[in-house]
């Protein structure tokens, strides 16, 4: 197929999708040239065949727009390729969610982290010990930003094992991976600027996007392959992006991991248009069969790429150390964290380096992705075999979330108030999301031990769900 064939199949695609909509104008000739590396003939070629065909118009002045009627039949309005939110505003929401699962006897799905019985309890607590008996005088001084010396040649070396490789010097250690995120959205933009965001996607984010007064750019995301590639370049082709805020393994709420060519094609096209990648990789650890996943970071060449993780997932959610591989930008981080949390605290970047330095970490991960596939699995199969077939479960490789796909005129929130009141808590869609997108979804914690208690609870969360779906099915009929 010649090359400005491949162009106009491609932008047929894009229109059939929703990525153009009727009255959009295309990229000029000379911006989308050098988009697709490809010569002005060529694409003038595809875009006067594609206006022969009825599927884009040419204005004197203006270039080319998509049809005003053009297929408006096979554009899909299930989900929106790419929405826009000026004024992000879920913060409340949240908190309200968040504050209402912290009731000791809840049965809690709604939790964030893994089930508490799967952490190394013991081991840190001495670990702990070990460092508040050894610590020198020196020690504040010493893990002030980039952070403790040590901590930061471990996560090197863990990374080198990988197959990636990464300078201490790049990696600034921080008070979980929402401070790493945090700062690094702060390095690269300034209120106003856009950032791209998945969607669904991790609800820190959209606080982050509304703390800073920042603009986001939500692009389609399918939960088994993720973020729509054609969606995202049209993002950041209409809007000046500064950021673009992605998980690729595991992602926080879908699951899903991208592949590896996804991942390099990510890459490459932010290079292209010189936008910042943030990428948020705290579930990379937990990884399903014997291959870890490799972050976007390994295909940047740039620089312009920040890694952010930490230890909350895999060993204790309460030690809340994390960390920025920075690339070119670790001074900008550190001195932001120097004005804002000074440094992270001492004793535990301590008792990390204590328990990594003298406890078999990899043997801790290779139990704790055991049973969490094991839980993950059981939970996914009661589900299945009690909710009907207009209830979606979605349950991929990794990690510990499952994600329930319900109607559209379900309202999720309905059976989030009814199983608070039954001491179940969820977290439902309407909190991923800056717009109404998902108020038909739920985001389930599986890594508990499938008990009588969390059985029961399901039970309960599942009755909830056919009785709104039934009820939806009366008023309609």
């Amino acid at each position: 197929m010649a090359k400005y064939q491949e162009l106009v199949e491609q932008l047929k695609r894009q229109i059939q999708a929703g990525i153009w909509t009727p009255g959009d104008k295309l990229p000029s000739l000379r911006k989308q040239a050098e988009h697709t590396g490809t010569s002005l003939m060529t694409v003038l070629h595809a875009y006067q065949l594609l206006e022969s065909q009825g599927w884009i118009v040419s204005q004197a002045r203006s270039g080319f727009r998509v049809a005003p009627r053009v297929k408006e039949s096979n554009i899909h309005q299930t989900s929106m390729a790419v929405s826009s939110t000026e004024h992000v505003d879920i913060n409340e929401f949240i908190f309200e969610v968040l504050q209402a699962g912290k009731k000791t006897q809840l049965v809690n799905f709604g939790f964030a982290y893994p089930s508490p019985d799967l952490y190394p309890r013991y081991h840190v607590t001495r670990a702990l010990s070990a460092a508040a008996r050894n610590m020198p005088i020196s020690n504040t001084f010493d893990n002030l930003p980039p952070g403790n010396e040590q901590l930061r040649s471990i996560i090197a070396k863990r990374y080198a094992a990988k197959g990636i490789e990464i300078s201490p010097d790049e990696i600034v250690i921080t008070a979980g991976a929402l401070e790493a995120l945090n700062l690094s959205l702060q390095a690269c933009t300034r209120q106003g600027d856009w950032v791209v965001v998945e969607s669904p996607t991790f609800y820190g984010a959209l606080q982050s996007l509304q703390r800073l007064g920042l603009k986001a750019l939500s692009v389609r995301t399918d939960p088994t392959t993720g973020i729509d590639i054609d969606s995202l370049e049209r993002a950041l082709q209409t809007h000046d992006v500064k950021a673009c805020w992605l998980m690729s393994n595991h992602q926080n709420p879908l699951g899903f991991t991208l592949t590896d060519d996804k991942k390099k094609q990510i890459v490459a096209m932010l290079k292209h248009y010189n936008v910042a990648l943030i990428e948020d990789d705290v579930y990379s650890e937990l990884y399903e069969g014997g291959e870890p996943d490799s972050p976007m970071k390994m295909y940047d060449d740039t620089g312009n790429t920040m890694l952010c993780s930490s230890f909350s997932k895999s060993l204790i959610a309460g030690l809340r150390i994390g960390w920025v591989v920075a690339g070119k930008r670790a001074l900008d981080i550190q001195k932001l964290q120097l004005m804002s949390t000074l440094a992270t605290s001492a004793p535990i970047q301590m008792t990390l380096v204590h328990y990594l330095t003298s406890r078999n970490y990899e043997l801790h991960l290779k139990q704790l992705r055991k049973k969490l596939a094991e839980r993950k699995k059981k939970i996914t199969e009661l589900l299945e075999s009690r909710l009907p077939s207009e209830a979606k479960v979605v349950s991929q490789s990794g990690g510990y979330f499952v994600w329930v796909e319900l109607p559209k005129q379900v309202d999720s929130m309905q059976i989030y108030h009814h199983v608070l009141q039954k001491n179940i808590s969820i977290t439902p869609g309407k909190m991923f999301s800056p717009t109404e997108q998902y108020n038909h979804c739920i985001r389930l914690n599986a890594s508990f031990e499938l008990d009588k208690h969390h059985i029961r609870a399901l039970e309960v969360l599942s009755n909830s769900i056919i009785s709104q779906i039934n009820s939806k099915k009366i008023g309609t009929s």
